[in-house]
Formats: C-alpha cells, structure tokens, sequence
C-alpha cells in the first residue's frame, strides 16, 4: 500500500515488511525451534522435576511475569508511535524504515523472552506442555504487538506533523 501525503510518496509495504521480518525472526523462527528441541527431549530424554511440588506455583509466577511483560510490550508500542525520531526531510522514508526497526527491535526481543519463561520451566520441571504454552502465549502477543500498515501511517504523519512544528 501506498499513500500519498502533501506530495509525498511513502511505500508502507516496504517499511513494515522490514520490521515484520526481523519480528518473525525473533518472535516465531526461533522460539517454535526451541520449542521442537525441547520436544525432541522429552521424548528422548528424561528431565527430572527439580522443583517438586512447586512446579504450579512456578508456573503462575512466570505465567504472571508473562502477561506483565506482554502488557509491557505492548505499551511500549503505543509510545513507539508517538515517539519523535531523528529524520531528514530529504531521505524520510529511509530513515523512517530504520528508526522503526531500531525502535520495534527491543519490543520484539522482550516478546521473544516470554518464550525463555517456558523453556526454564521445562528444565526445571520437564513439562512439556506448559513450555508450549508460554510459546503460544509469546506468539499471540506479537500478533498484537507487531507493525501494521496502520500503525506506519499513523507514525508517518506524527512524525510529518512533528517536522513541520520544528521548521
């Protein structure tokens, strides 16, 4: 999709193709890969319960450090796009297209660490089916969280408006 806006001509797709990349990198690719070695060793191995009966409450506790961190995430996308950025007027979409992947990239990785809550817990208690749920848990708040044509065109004319305040 492309809009035009005061003469100027913004390829959206590319801009939010970028970051989309790097988000499915961190966000699916390598937790689901996790997630399979983890699998792998259940099956094949055997991992011993180290924390006994604590196991639940273990589990509710990162299940709530889960939900603080998506909830944390996705606030901070929405202070993403009202963030102003360091851009150029002569080469605004191509800085625009690196400050939202440099501002989206440590949402991603916070993302991608509710996948690490999982993986603990199947070292410390070998279940399996609880690591997939914080897998699961991890992908639907980066179906939240990720960049939509949207959000791009709301942040292209935040950061048009915050231009011409400062000229």
């Amino acid at each position: 999709m492309n809009i035009q806006n005061n003469n100027d001509y913004f390829e959206i797709n590319t801009i939010v193709a970028k970051t989309l990349y790097l988000g499915m990198f961190t966000n699916v690719l390598i937790p689901m890969g996790l997630l399979m070695l983890c699998y792998y060793i259940s099956q094949n191995y055997v991992v011993n319960n180290q924390v006994g009966e604590m196991g639940n409450v273990l589990f509710f506790v990162f299940a709530f450090l889960a939900v603080a961190q998506g909830g944390f995430s996705y606030w901070k996308k929405t202070t993403v796009i009202q963030k102003k950025m360091n851009l150029s007027e002569n080469n605004f979409q191509s800085d625009l297209a690196k400050e939202v992947l440099r501002l989206f990239r440590p949402i991603f990785i916070s993302i991608a660490s509710i996948s690490l809550y999982g993986y603990l817990y199947f070292f410390l208690s070998g279940r399996f089916r609880e690591t997939a749920f914080f897998v699961l848990f991890s992908f639907l708040v980066f179906q939240f969280v990720r960049p939509r044509q949207g959000a791009i065109e709301k942040i292209i004319t935040h950061q048009k408006m915050l231009m011409r305040q400062n000229n």
